[in-house]
């Protein structure tokens, strides 16, 4: 559990399933889902995740998780639009996201009735998915370097996991699959408004000073005077990572400082 609450703050969870407006009474940090989600192809309401067993994922079974956060595809047999990184999160370690199931199963359940995503010609949009994953989904595990070391590796598999960095960081291909060649270069906001800055060479462009002033930003934010790095964008990342040991948060900084 220790392990899944961890991964769940670097994972982002909260960011997305945050509770919806509604739900008056519920705490703010308990992700009982309903806040809508802006996309480019309509408004999405992330579902429950408190273990709820009527509205939350409380009656899933280990492999319905593994299959949502892995591969896409709901309990019913849908595909998911991708708005859930599961892209990034199926080069996780299966055991790391049952460690998150794990860890959402000890929090109080809260009823929050799942709501229909507002998408046009939704049932066609869900199918046009399991195509697109013939060409943009590549679910293979992460896989550490040898000639690295333990903490750039921790970082890799942080930042291209569970952290799922490349959804925003790398831009996309004509299929709207993340183009490899261009990794972390930066490019269009998902959401389909203004950029996201590149990753590649912060310390080269006189970002950063070195890895452990990327670790301080990182952890700390604007109030330690790091620029747009607590609001925007970047403000609810931020605020994940900053709820992370020490260790992984130099690891992620170590990993991000080696991108040429």
């Amino acid at each position: 559990m220790a392990n899944g609450e961890l991964l769940y703050h670097a994972a982002g969870c909260i960011s997305c399933h945050q509770p919806s407006p509604d739900l008056k009474t519920v705490d703010a940090a308990i992700p009982a889902g309903g806040a809508p989600l802006q996309t480019p192809i309509g408004v999405l309401y992330p579902i429950n995740l408190t273990p709820d067993p009527e509205t939350g994922i409380g009656g899933w079974t280990d492999l319905q998780f593994l299959n949502a956060v892995q591969r896409g595809i709901s309990p019913e047999g849908e595909n998911l639009v991708p708005a859930l990184p599961y892209t990034s999160y199926a080069h996780m370690k299966p055991e790391d996201v049952l460690d998150i199931r794990a860890y959402l199963a000890t929090l109080a359940p809260v009823k929050s009735p799942e709501r229909a995503a507002d998408i046009p010609a939704e049932p066609l949009i869900r199918r046009g998915i399991g195509l697109w994953k013939w060409v943009g989904f590549h679910p293979t595990p992460w896989t550490p370097d040898p000639a690295q070391s333990e903490s750039w590796n921790r970082g890799s598999y942080l930042v291209n996991g569970p952290g799922h960095c490349q959804e925003c960081h790398t831009p996309r291909n004509i299929f709207m699959a993340l183009d490899s060649s261009k990794a972390f270069a930066g490019g269009p906001h998902p959401e389909g408004k203004g950029r996201v800055p590149s990753l590649l060479g912060l310390i080269e462009r006189g970002r950063y000073t070195d890895a452990a002033d990327i670790a301080s930003a990182l952890q700390y934010g604007e109030v330690m005077g790091y620029d747009k790095l607590s609001s925007g964008g970047m403000g609810q990342v931020q605020r994940n990572i900053s709820m992370l040991p020490e260790t992984d948060i130099k690891a992620i900084a170590d990993y991000i400082a080696s991108l040429k």
